[in-house]
């Protein structure tokens, strides 16, 4: 027999002490057994919350945005008016043609989801959390590196933090909505 690391730590290591029958109900075994370890640990969540989560979510994004924006706006006072009159039309017509078709596409996701109890981070999906960190790190970054200047940065920052906070109202509109009808 030829010794390398499969065979001297695999499978046939153990074919000497058991046969391989054993060995493979004895795999199954312990793979269901991490299985429902892991399971317990998992933060679940019953689905009719999801929306609402998802809800609290956008608000603190749409909050942290607008906060910082309006912040911004108030160290050039004589800017305000009119980048308000700007930044509430812009920020409206993004959710309008933006947002909205990611609410709904998020929300279909989440009535669709079987499970009973899905994990409570399940409101996105793996790529709206990869789209949710570039757009914060983007917006770090351009806050840090000076690249736009405070004065535009906060047109930037009240006009998405619209439609993240209109998307929060959806979102807590059709869980409350859902959350009645499932109980």
């Amino acid at each position: 027999m030829k010794y390398n690391f499969k065979t001297t730590y695999g499978i046939q290591l153990f074919e000497i002490f058991l046969p391989k029958e054993k060995i493979v109900l004895l795999t199954k075994i312990i793979f269901l057994l991490m299985n429902s370890f892991f399971y317990k640990l998992k933060p679940a969540v019953p689905k009719r919350y999801l929306m609402l989560i998802a809800g609290c979510v956008w608000t603190f994004a749409g909050g942290m945005l607008l906060g910082k924006g309006i912040g911004m706006l108030a160290a050039f006072p004589h800017e305000v008016w009119w980048k308000l009159l700007i930044s509430i039309p812009a920020g409206i017509l993004f959710y309008q043609f933006m947002f909205s078709k990611v609410f709904k596409r998020h929300s279909e996701r989440i009535l669709a989801i079987k499970q009973e109890k899905p994990c409570v981070f399940s409101f996105f999906n793996w790529k709206a959390y990869l789209m949710m960190g570039s757009m914060i790190g983007l917006g770090v970054f351009l806050r840090s590196s000076g690249i736009v200047p405070i004065r535009y940065l906060s047109l930037l920052y009240v006009t998405m933090g619209i439609p993240l906070s209109i998307s929060a109202v959806m979102f807590f509109v059709y869980g409350i909505k859902y959350f009645k009808l499932s109980k």
